[in-house]
């Protein structure tokens, strides 16, 4: 087991570890008092996890009601989010006491939404059962739901007060949802790792995952100390999610994050190599390893669709939008530009429909 310090607004650690699930309740002990708590989840993890994560609580003197919704990004939305309101209420639920996220990317958003909101805020912990919530989606604060118009386009910067990422719980994840979180440690490669992105590219990422987890928490945590409500720096995170937000959007999320993401990155890397910002032969370099970790490297929708759905991106501000671009594997950039360009930026990569 090891703690990684977020130094935020809000100060919390990072706990990862092999079968630490079961000490879930003394680990929030050592932060929180025991009080009551609501445990937020999906019908899938509910079956899988919510038994051991009671009964750790329970042995931990916390009281526990239980919140279980259907798993799937349509359910992150308003009216999942009045009933989580709702059930915090009907049941008592206080100030002094805790929401407890249990799941993926998605339980993690909503139930940390709802704890923000909830009496003007209480306090919630994050318990990721997926890769991409461990290495990305439960650290940083960033809560939201999506709308008709987007995704994460309500919600609200708030800190956990703990995150606890047992990384044998990844184990039971089908291949297509661990493939989503190999998109965004890809990412934190071409951003800041290369030896991330070698190990993805050898195919060794389920034999260094503890590896990939910590290295990934500790360049993200990085960004968020220095920019906590993503106003500078932060917006790095975001290399490959301004297309990969408008291809979920356009999918009706049928396309899951991850893997809009991954297409995402593929259109940055060409829009890259079209202005002359990073060496050609950068774009197939990333193509590969995303190929071989079963991710997808394009999108059936074309660039016009693309440029304008992306136009609801919550980075846009004004008639500008800031696209993260690599320079190499280790390095990107921020390339500010009219929204209204996007479609005929996009028209250029081998990623997208060009008619």
């Amino acid at each position: 087991m090891e703690s990684l310090s977020v130094g935020a607004s809000k100060k919390y650690d990072v706990i990862i570890g092999r079968n630490i699930l079961n000490e879930c309740g003394r680990l929030i002990k050592e932060v929180r008092t025991p009080c009551l708590a609501a445990l937020i989840t999906d019908d899938i993890v509910s079956g899988l996890y919510s038994e051991t994560v009671e009964r750790s609580l329970h042995d931990a003197g916390f009281t526990v009601v239980k919140y279980v919704f259907e798993n799937g990004e349509q359910h992150k939305n308003l009216e999942n989010f009045g009933r989580i309101l709702d059930f915090l209420s009907e049941n008592g639920v206080s100030r002094s006491d805790l929401v407890i996220a249990l799941g993926g990317g998605v339980c993690g958003d909503i139930a940390g939404f709802a704890a923000s909101a909830y009496l003007r805020g209480i306090g919630y912990v994050q318990i990721p059962t997926t890769f991409l919530a461990a290495i990305d989606s439960s650290v940083g604060g960033k809560t939201a739901i999506d709308l008709k118009a987007g995704k994460n386009l309500a919600g609200a910067f708030y800190q956990p007060e703990l995150v606890i990422c047992d990384a044998d719980t990844l184990s039971t994840l089908k291949p297509k949802t661990f493939a989503d979180g190999a998109a965004e440690a890809i990412k934190y490669g071409i951003l800041k790792d290369p030896e991330i992105f070698d190990i993805f590219a050898r195919g060794e990422a389920r034999e260094k995952l503890q590896f990939i987890i910590r290295r990934s928490v500790e360049i993200k945590a990085g960004y968020v100390e220095e920019d906590e409500y993503d106003l500078g720096l932060r917006m790095f995170l975001n290399l490959g999610h301004t297309a990969g937000h408008a291809i979920e959007k356009l999918s009706c999320f049928s396309m899951t994050h991850g893997h809009a993401v991954a297409v995402g990155m593929c259109v940055a890397a060409d829009l890259s190599e079209k202005l002359g910002f990073c060496d050609g032969g950068l774009g197939d370099r990333i193509r590969e390893v995303l190929l071989k970790n079963g991710l997808p490297v394009s999108a059936p929708f074309s660039a016009e669709e693309v440029g304008k759905a992306a136009l609801s991106d919550k980075k846009r501000s004004g008639g500008s939008i800031k696209l993260i671009l690599p320079v190499s594997i280790g390095e990107c950039m921020i390339y500010e530009t009219g929204a209204e360009e996007l479609p005929g930026l996009f028209g250029s990569s081998k990623a997208l429909k060009n008619d």
